[in-house]
């Protein structure tokens, strides 16, 4: 089981976390899809996290469960970076042509934290790690397992991440159009990747989706229809797993995927 218990490498996708009109709700919906287990707000410091919720899988950290900031926005699951220096990278961020939507700010002792906008319209967290660290399990069924940026400019969303966190990229583009692996600085494998915004509805921004490991892909996509989310691309194969992209109950995009031996299963 892949696990973590030391802060991530800057730069990294360290942790996940959704943005809810009824997280109580969206707790269900994901305990019963991922098998998490979402304990209730700590009633003494609910007031100060906005009632947060920690989602654990096999008693470890895989993401986290909060209200939206604002009515005006959909539901939505944030990706957020690591940083070693939040000061340093909110300054970076802004020297590459990002914008911050706050400036750096302490979450009690468990970490520092900002959101941006990058110049291609997609928002992100950056998370330096306190008494939390981020995700602490991953590439497990009912944890995330992969990052990735759809742009609609692709190539500002590239020369950004490379400015502002250090990014070298690998071309992994094939068939189905051009997509690049994003590698931190001294990784020797990417970490996430980049691709053009093809699959995003008409007049979207560009977004950060989050992939999250399940045991058969197809039975999971069941699973999130009976439970009221829809389908937006329908499980398909690839080298990497059997994949599809779907929404949960409260419109929030993400992917899954199930290994290729689950998949040939």
């Amino acid at each position: 089981m892949p696990t973590r218990d030391d802060a991530w490498p800057a730069g990294t996708p360290n942790w996940v976390d959704l943005a809810a009109d009824d997280p109580q709700a969206a707790a269900e919906f994901y305990s019963q899809l991922f098998g998490w287990d979402v304990a209730d707000p700590d009633p003494e410091t609910a007031e100060q996290t906005g009632g947060y919720r920690m989602a654990m899988k096999n008693g470890r950290a895989a993401a986290g469960i909060g209200s939206k900031m604002g009515q005006d926005i959909p539901s939505n699951w944030a990706t957020y970076l690591a940083s070693d220096d939040i000061e340093a990278s909110a300054e970076a961020v802004k020297a590459a042509g990002g914008t911050l939507q706050m400036d750096p700010f302490d979450v009690m002792t468990f970490g520092k934290m900002f959101f941006a906008t990058a110049p291609d319209g997609a928002s992100f967290g950056v998370w330096q790690a306190g008494d939390h660290i981020g995700a602490q399990i991953y590439n497990e069924p009912g944890s995330y397992n992969w990052n990735e940026v759809h742009s609609r400019d692709l190539d500002a969303a590239k020369e950004f991440y490379a400015s502002a966190f250090g990014y070298t990229y690998d071309d992994m583009s094939g068939e189905q159009g051009p997509y690049f692996g994003f590698k931190v600085p001294g990784g020797d494998e990417p970490v996430g990747g980049m691709g053009p915004a093809d699959m995003l509805p008409e007049g979207a921004p560009s977004i950060w989706l989050a992939w999250f490991s399940v045991e058969d892909c197809d039975a999971s996509v069941a699973k999130v229809q009976e439970l009221g989310g829809s389908v937006l691309a329908e499980p398909f194969d690839t080298p990497f797993g059997r994949m599809s992209v779907v929404t949960g109950a409260q419109g929030e995009a993400f992917g899954m995927i199930s290994a290729p031996a689950a998949a040939e299963a």
